[in-house]
Formats: C-alpha cells, structure tokens, sequence
C-alpha cells in the first residue's frame, strides 16, 4: 500500500507543470492536438501527454542589413525592428514550424520588396508609410500563423558616399534658395513701407522738412562722426517771408 502511494505521489509531482502568466500552453495527447492550458499550475500526464509553452508577450526582432535598390537604381542598405506577438498559440505551434525565425524571415524578404518598389526621395522623408507598407504585408501573411504584427520601424538607411555628398549639396543648394527667397520678399516689404512713407510725407507741407531734422538729430547723437549736409532748396524756401531785404517781416 505505501508504495502505490509513493507511486502516485511521485506521478503527481511529475505530471505537474507550470505555465507562467505571460504563457500559454499547447497539450498535445498522444501526438494530437487537444487543449489550451492557461496559466498556473496544471497536470500533463506522462507518456500520453506532452505540452509546449507560447511566449504570449510582444516580442522586438532586429531585422538585418538588407541590401536592396530603389526604384530609381539607387543602392541602399536598411534595417529595421519588427514588434509582434502571439494572437493564437495554437496556430503558433500548429501551422509554422519556428514562428520566430519565419517572422524574421519574411520581414526581410517584405522589405527589400518595399525598398525596390519606391524612390529614394520617398523612401528618406516617408519613412513612416514605407514602414506601414511592410507592417501590412507581414501581418496578413503572419495572420494565419497565430501572429499579429503591432508596428515596425525602419532604423537607419545607409547611402553610398558619392550619393550622401550630392544630398547634402542638394540640400545646402535648397536652404541658399530659401534664403535668397526670404530676403528678397524682405526688401519688397520694407520697398513697400518707404514708399508709402514716402507718399505720407510729400502730402503734408513741411513733414519731410522735419523728418530730415530728425534724421540730422539721429546722426548727431554720436559725437565720433564728422557729418557734411547738403541742404535742399526745398527747406530753404521754407524761411522765405521770414526775412526780406535784410528786414524781418
């Protein structure tokens, strides 16, 4: 009797395992598939029953260099992080072989499909629908295997150098452009103004007169300068009717 006991104590012991929260496990009876075991602690009878735990956590997988061309025949190598997890652990273990390596795999292959399909211009400054592009790809192909893909993340494009040194010339070429643009709408504005000073002034008798008596007092503020006037015949008509003949009206 005590060694059926110790029999049964010990098979208890051994057909206990535990399944982490963050786990699930695939029970296969005697080679088929028959159960989901969620997580603590559960019975998998020896012999008869096998179990193969699914990691249900999001996983990051760095995808490699990838060598590829872009549309317009330009070599790139690019990288990127795949995210995703296991939506069903039974398709996980049932319908591919090694679901990491497979996920792997194919967002290689999907990206330097995605790569060779777009320009170099929209591949550097679309990085996000680039990225969207592989995401979909992947995740309807990896939909069937029990896996969802959450989002992936082109990490760094690498040009070759004669290509970087014409960016960067095309680039200083565009910010010059801007530049010249920003300051020549700036001379038109400012043109602008002076003129319509200007039209204010000569309107109103003697209002240029006192703006250049202003602009003397300005420059007279600085005692360093040695400043030589001409002054308009304009302003000197202004005295007339002051004096007359030597006599002052």
């Amino acid at each position: 009797m005590y060694y059926v006991i110790s029999f049964f104590v010990v098979l208890f012991f051994v057909s206990l395992r535990q399944v982490n929260q963050f786990e699930k496990g695939v029970v296969f009876t005697m080679g088929k598939f028959s159960k989901i075991k969620e997580p603590g602690w559960r019975l998998v009878v020896p012999v008869f029953q096998s179990m193969t735990k699914v990691d249900m956590r999001i996983k990051a997988v760095d995808v490699p260099n990838q060598k590829a061309i872009t549309k317009d025949n330009i070599s790139v190598v690019v990288n990127a992080v795949i995210y995703y997890k296991v939506s069903e652990a039974s398709k996980a273990i049932l319908q591919v072989e090694n679901f990491y390596y497979a996920v792997s795999q194919l967002a290689q292959t999907t990206m330097r499909n995605i790569v060779g399909a777009v320009e170099l211009d929209e591949l550097l400054s679309q990085r996000d629908k680039v990225s969207l592009q592989i995401k979909e790809i992947v995740d309807k192909t990896t939909e069937t295997w029990g896996v969802s893909v959450d989002n992936v993340e082109l990490k760094d494009i690498s040009l070759p150098e004669d290509m970087e040194r014409t960016i960067a010339k095309q680039a200083e070429a565009e910010r010059e452009k801007r530049a010249v643009i920003i300051q020549s709408e700036g001379e038109l504005i400012a043109a602008e103004k002076m003129s319509q000073a200007a039209a204010i002034l000569s309107k109103v008798p003697g209002a240029l007169h006192l703006r250049t008596l202003q602009s003397i007092n300005d420059i007279s503020s600085d005692k360093s300068n040695t400043i030589v006037f001409a002054i308009p015949l304009e302003m000197l008509k202004s005295f007339e009717g002051f004096y007359k003949n030597g006599e002052q009206k």
